[in-house]
C-alpha cells in the first residue's frame, strides 16, 4: 500500500471526528493522508475539542466542519465511523471500522479529556497497522 489515506466521520465534524484527524495527522507526521467530514457538519469545531487537543500541542482551532461526500469516502483507504448511524455510504473494497466514542458536544474540557485519550489510543493501534501494512 502506498501513503494509507483516512477518513474520519461523525455527525458533525466539529469533535470525535476532528481530534482524530488532528491525533492522526500528528502521530502520523506525513505517513498517512487524513480527513475529516460529517453527516451534518455544524458550524465550528467544539471549543472543549480544541482546548484538550492544544494541552497535547496539537492546534484544531484553524479547522472547519466539513460535509460527507462520496468522493471523500471513495478517495479513502479506511473509513471510520463515529456515531454518524447509515449515512456513510458503503463501497467495496474499503475498510470500515465503527469506534463507539461519546460525543463531546456540550461537554466541559475535563469530561472531553477522556474521550481525546480513548481517541488517541484507537489512533495509535491503527497507526500501527497501516504503518505494518505499507
Amino acid at each position: 500500500m502506498a501513503q494509507p489515506t483516512v477518513l474520519f466521520v461523525c455527525v458533525h465534524n466539529a469533535g470525535r471526528s476532528q481530534m482524530a484527524a488532528g491525533l492522526l495527522s500528528y502521530h502520523g507526521a506525513g505517513r498517512v493522508a487524513v480527513h475529516s467530514a460529517g453527516s451534518a457538519p455544524g458550524d465550528r469545531v467544539n471549543p472543549s475539542a480544541v482546548e484538550v487537543m492544544r494541552e497535547l500541542g496539537i492546534d484544531i482551532s484553524g479547522e472547519q466542519p466539513q460535509r460527507l461526500s462520496d468522493a471523500a469516502v471513495q478517495e479513502s483507504d479506511v473509513v471510520i465511523t463515529m456515531g454518524c448511524g447509515d449515512a456513510c455510504p458503503i463501497y467495496p473494497g474499503k475498510r470500515y471500522l465503527d469506534w463507539d466514542v461519546p460525543d463531546p458536544a456540550g461537554l466541559l474540557p475535563e469530561q472531553v479529556r477522556p474521550i481525546r485519550d480513548e481517541i488517541d489510543r484507537r489512533v495509535l493501534l491503527l497507526l500501527a497497522e497501516l504503518l505494518a501494512e505499507s
